[in-house]
């Protein structure tokens, strides 16, 4: 592995052979208002006892309730920030920043400040965004996604690499006067583009540290990974998946948007085979009712079979 990805967090997921795993906020299921802040940071702190691997944040700046959901809604790093003195070793993850309404200096300085205050934790899913009544919102040319998106990543990676750099985009210039501090506890923060980002496969392959996808049906899946491997070598894939256990652990599977509804043994077959496509790492939502029993179950039924 490069210098620049060893941050303690992307050994945690990805230096393991074979399939890990990661919770995805809200851990309570509440997405559409604010959730118990003691009660995800008891579910954070289970997730890592029992064996996750990852606990996943995503970036939802504003609420728009066509969408269906506001994400974990705390601002993502202050929340990523608040979960790492609440727990020890596991990874914490972005999935994912939306860098085309941030600039990219504010999101250099509060990454590489989860990061050094984690330990070296965080690992950083990047996207262009989705939501259209966003771009507006933030005076920001929804066609201009894909340009800024790739400036943002080379102005991350700049500003965490060098002293008083000297750059210039569509959000401004350096000129060597200034530096960005701090700086993360790597030569980089780990950036896994999620999705296509308005950006080639080749382009990701290229520039990420990783690619971070949504869920996809097996056999396109399989597609996906292969082509990734001629583009990105060794350079790992994940995804994210919902889950929700049903009560007979023979249950066979029904489909949900993007996941499954399904007993404890498909999901145990259906896991192992992402492994053995080549999938390195799962973001699962559970959507039990009761979160605590569905991440201990998931964890002894699931990734400690697989």
């Amino acid at each position: 592995m490069p210098d620049g990805y060893e941050n303690a967090g992307y050994r945690r997921l990805f230096d393991a052979d074979g399939l890990t795993f990661g919770a995805g906020f809200p851990l309570t299921g509440a997405n559409r208002s604010r959730p118990s802040i003691e009660a995800e940071l008891h579910l954070a702190a289970h997730a890592e006892a029992v064996g996750f691997d990852g606990l996943w944040a995503r970036d939802v700046p504003t609420y728009w309730p066509k969408f269906g959901d506001a994400g974990q809604t705390f601002d993502t790093f202050p929340w990523l920030s608040h979960v790492a003195a609440h727990t020890d070793d596991i990874a914490l993850g972005t999935s994912s920043i939306v860098l085309t309404l941030r600039h990219p200096l504010h999101v250099a300085t509060a990454a590489a400040t989860v990061d050094r205050l984690s330990g070296g934790r965080l690992v950083l899913g990047v996207a262009s965004g989705d939501r259209d009544p966003e771009y507006p919102a933030f005076g920001v040319d929804r066609d201009e996604r894909g340009a800024l998106f790739r400036e943002h990543v080379a102005a991350l990676r700049t500003v965490w690499r060098e002293e008083f750099p000297e750059l210039e985009g569509q959000w401004g210039s350096l000129q060597g006067q200034l530096d960005v501090v701090p700086k993360p506890t790597a030569e980089t923060i780990p950036l896994l583009p999620t999705g296509n980002a308005r950006q080639s496969r080749e382009w990701i392959a290229e520039h990420g540290d990783g690619w971070l996808f949504y869920h996809l049906p097996e056999r396109t899946l399989e597609d996906y990974v292969d082509a990734w491997r001629d583009d990105a070598g060794e350079k790992p894939f994940a995804m994210a998946v919902r889950v929700e256990l049903a009560d007979d652990p023979a249950a066979e599977p029904d489909q949900l948007h993007l996941g499954y509804r399904a007993g404890v043994e498909w999901f145990r077959d259906y896991f192992a085979e992402l492994e053995q496509l080549g999938v390195d790492h799962v973001i699962v939502g559970v959507e039990n009712e009761n979160s605590e029993q569905a991440l201990s179950t998931f964890a002894d039924e699931v990734i400690d079979a697989i």
